[in-house]
């Protein structure tokens, strides 16, 4: 390895240890709240259950009295109680989710149950607490439902409107300005006009992906190999983006334009990243916003966004991090490798017997896009790591929502 090239997890380190959460927030209806981040915690103001209530069907009596002949003396449902105490003796037909009566704790199912008319008999042993939820079971008033930094799944939107809460405060939405860079690029829809040219996959790949990560994006589409034209992208993306991504124009070799106007209106370090694909990455300042530079080759553009730029999307949002899911499988065939870098190759994971096993999947080079769609993980390499033979052991990670 180069002693120019920065390891991954000292980039990673570096990113988030620079970038800091925004700090403001809105107001959204309950319906609007998937995917936001919480900006405060979230306490419950009731129990959930409110009650204690019947986990099924069938009938709701005193545990110490079930070895006798027990008089059915009413009825409670969902919404609709039983009134009143339950008498000595005596039971309550209840079906699932209504509320157990005064007196009793605990509910017989009725296939246990022989009824006579207006009496049964249980034929089964009963403990008191049987088949009932108890009040504040799942969520006890006063307690901490949700934490600040949690991004909100749909289970958790349905959680919240469990607990009657309309409206939940956030984290504004992060604002990413989006562009792609080079001469030889087409949008796609026009016709290519010579062979070297190439349609623009970049830039819709990685709006696809941000798109899963509820940022607002700002696409400032396809920038010509200009100066000016860089120039006027760049200024206009500082105005109005919490941060910048570029797609190609950082490379070795690349001409200084992006470099150059970069120098001018902020600052940044190039950095020669160890990781495969991927090597060329740029991150730095432009005024008040951020600047992640991404490589042109499509693998490697997709891997560093995943990889590098995700996790301080995810900061910047306000979301507490998490490690991503990595799991230990065995290599299902001989996989090429060379010690320097991390290497990010796209592979598919199996399980067979009770063991996961992962080989890498169609081309691995950095401008075959069709490895990734082929795939369902990473085939995470460490970086001073060889070849590696059938049998060994390797790290995969699971494509995440970006990918998938």
């Amino acid at each position: 390895m180069s002693p120019n090239w920065l390891p991954v997890a000292d980039a990673l380190a570096a990113m988030q240890g620079q970038v800091q959460a925004l700090t403001e927030t809105e107001t959204v209806p309950l319906a609007a709240a998937l995917d936001r981040v919480l900006a405060q915690p979230v306490y419950a103001s009731l129990n959930v259950p409110g009650y204690d209530n019947s986990a099924m069907d069938g009938y709701a009596l005193r545990a110490a009295e079930a070895a006798q002949p027990l008089k059915v003396v009413g009825e409670a449902f969902a919404g609709h109680p039983f009134k009143g105490e339950l008498p000595a003796a005596s039971c309550v037909r209840i079906m699932t989710g209504a509320q157990v009566p005064t007196g009793a704790d605990a509910v017989v199912m009725q296939e246990n149950v022989l009824r006579d008319d207006a009496d049964i008999e249980v034929q089964t042993t009963v403990t008191a607490g049987d088949n009932v939820r108890l009040c504040g079971s799942d969520i006890a008033s006063g307690s901490v439902v949700l934490n600040a930094g949690q991004r909100l799944t749909a289970v958790h939107v349905g959680l919240l409107a469990s607990l009657g809460i309309a409206e939940v405060k956030v984290v504004r939405k992060l604002r990413v300005a989006l562009f792609s860079n080079g001469d030889e690029l087409v949008v796609p829809g026009e016709p290519l006009q010579h062979d070297s040219q190439i349609y623009d996959s970049n830039r819709f790949t990685l709006t696809a992906m941000l798109q899963r990560l509820h940022v607002d994006i700002i696409d400032l589409g396809h920038i010509a190999d200009d100066p000016e034209a860089l120039e006027s992208a760049f200024k206009q993306a500082m105005r109005s983006a919490d941060i910048v991504i570029s797609s190609a124009g950082v490379s070795v070799g690349d001409a200084d334009h992006t470099k150059n106007t970069l120098a001018k209106l902020g600052s940044i370090e190039f950095w020669k990243i160890a990781i495969k694909p991927g090597k060329p990455f740029a991150f730095g300042r432009l005024g008040d916003a951020w600047f992640c530079g991404l490589p042109g080759n499509p693998v490697a553009a997709v891997v560093t966004l995943d990889q590098l730029v995700q996790p301080m999307l995810r900061r910047m949002a306000g979301e507490t991090i998490k490690a991503p899911l990595q799991l230990t499988a065995k290599a299902a065939t001989a996989i090429k490798k060379r010690p320097g870098r991390t290497d990010f190759q796209r592979g598919r994971y199996t399980q067979r017997d009770g063991q996961l096993w992962a080989e890498p999947v169609g081309s691995q080079s950095s401008a075959v896009l069709t490895s990734v769609a082929q795939a369902n993980c990473f085939l995470v390499l460490e970086q001073d790591r060889g070849a590696i033979e059938a049998g060994e052991s390797i790290t995969i990670q699971p494509f995440d929502q970006l990918l998938t």
